[in-house]
């Protein structure tokens, strides 16, 4: 099996190793004298080595980097978490090599986030941070609602009454996302393509904030779709789809399946 990750526990005489395959599965642990540590990396076909950010994990980064592997220092604060037992040498190499994993998937959901318009780097980061298990909602429709993207009911029998925003939730990604949509409205207007043509028939008879909140919405599910399915989507360069209905009456909200 192919090693993909090592977690490095530094020491002044004695370093502990812990390497695992792309699943998370052992590969091996190991003991290593200072001055056999760096023939054993050499000897390592190129992968991921990860080891707490300390004094000399500079020094060893560089050294580690020379026969080609990637380095990654992790904060020991995010680390911490992963210690499954009793702290000790082996468990805190485990824990550097599980939390490198956990650090690499954030970092690669929030690139992926980051690229949809409306969301950026720090909407990304605070969604990914927010949502450790994107799996835990049915839906986007669902992940919208969870942030309190969706309109407050008041119905009974047959009449549905709707009225704003029910602002559940986590309210600093839900501002975020506000915010982006209203940036992503005023940078297309005048344009063109189908998505910019999409909101000026909406802003013909809908206000700003209304619209602006339905693109959140809208911008939320696709967030969740990018976490929980890998799917990729666009917001604005194609005319929306799957759930981008005419709004509803005083809601701000489309009433799509996504």
């Amino acid at each position: 099996m192919n090693v993909s990750t090592i977690g490095l526990d530094l020491a002044k005489n004695v370093f502990q190793v812990h390497g695992a395959d792309a699943a998370g599965a052992v590969i091996f642990r190991k003991q290593l004298r200072r001055g056999k540590v760096l023939g054993f990396f050499t000897r390592q076909p190129a992968c991921l080595v990860a080891m707490e950010a300390c004094a000399s994990a500079h020094y060893w980064a560089r050294e580690i980097g020379k026969p080609g592997h990637t380095v990654r220092l992790i904060p020991p604060a995010y680390v911490k978490p992963f210690v499954k037992r009793q702290k000790n040498d082996t468990a805190d190499a485990e824990a550097i090599c599980d939390s490198s994993h956990e650090w690499h998937r954030q970092n690669e959901a929030s690139r992926r986030l980051a690229a949809v318009p409306g969301i950026g780097v720090i909407t990304a980061t605070a969604i990914v941070a927010t949502v450790s298990e994107p799996g835990q909602f049915r839906s986007g429709r669902q992940f919208a609602a969870w942030l309190g993207l969706v309109p407050k009911q008041n119905s009974s029998g047959d009449r549905q009454r709707l009225g704003g925003i029910s602002k559940q939730g986590d309210g600093y990604p839900r501002r975020l996302l506000a915010v982006g949509a209203t940036a992503v409205i005023r940078h297309n207007r005048g344009k063109t393509t189908p998505g910019a043509q999409w909101l000026q028939s909406l802003l013909e008879k809908k206000p700003v904030r209304l619209v602006s909140v339905a693109l959140a919405n809208k911008t939320a599910r696709i967030a969740w779709a990018l976490l929980a399915r890998g799917r990729s989507s666009t917001l604005i360069e194609s005319a929306p789809a799957d759930g981008c209905q005419p709004l509803q009456a005083n809601t701000g909200v489309g009433d799509g399946r996504t």
